[in-house]
């Protein structure tokens, strides 16, 4: 599995010949517009949304050449390529306005993955805290503004006990300190990667590891 940073909360998760889209930002954005985010194009054959809002929400950007992604923008189940997806919904505040976050627990390579997306809840609701269970690698946003900040990200990250934890939303899409105080919290300084590969074998004896990627 390779996983690329593409700013925000747009990820792009890569393994064998299948790539997942998390968040894209759609071309519509204004943050995007005025420099704080940027749109990238490539071909999904999976584009997850958690969000209804131009920051996260860009599905046409992830369809290119002969590659037209499912789209998953709500709560659900899902099977796509091998790829089992739970989708459960949750709070945010994002942009100033309550809307319905979708948090995804992705089953893929044998490993777990939890995207929070733009979840503005100290703790995950009823639902998906029954269901959601050994996480592998956590993404977690921590720049405030409408979803966590860096402490209260911090205490629901470790409460769900991930082997890895990625934070986003940070740096011009939020709290411009947030990444300092998450890291402080987690008493780590990781140097950033350029992007994470990791095969299942790499998780054993790690335990809530902070890892930092480059926006690509």
């Amino acid at each position: 599995m390779i996983i690329t940073f593409l700013g925000g909360e747009s990820f792009k998760v890569s393994f064998g010949d299948t790539t997942l889209a998390f968040n894209p930002v759609s071309k519509g954005s204004l943050t995007a517009q005025a420099g704080k985010l940027k749109t990238s194009k490539f071909g999904a054959d999976v584009v997850l949304s958690t969000l209804n809002h131009p920051d996260m929400n860009g599905v046409d950007q992830v369809g290119f050449g002969e590659k037209k992604p499912f789209a998953i923008t709500g709560p659900g189940e899902y099977e796509v390529k091998g790829v089992f997806i739970k989708g459960f919904g949750s709070e945010s505040n994002y942009d100033g306005e309550k809307r319905i976050n979708t948090i995804y627990s992705v089953a893929l390579e044998g490993m777990n993955i939890c995207f929070l997306g733009a979840i503005d809840q100290e703790a995950l609701p009823k639902d998906a805290d029954e269901a959601i269970d050994g996480i592998d690698i956590l993404f977690v946003p921590i720049g405030g503004e409408g979803v966590l900040d860096a402490s209260k990200a911090y205490k629901l990250a470790v409460a769900l006990e991930p082997k890895i934890i990625i934070p986003m939303h940070f740096g011009d899409i939020g709290d411009k300190n947030s990444l300092k105080i998450f890291l402080k919290e987690a008493g780590e300084n990781p140097k950033p990667e350029p992007k994470l590969t990791l095969k299942k074998k790499d998780l054993e004896g790690k335990d809530a590891e902070v890892i930092i990627l480059e926006q690509e």
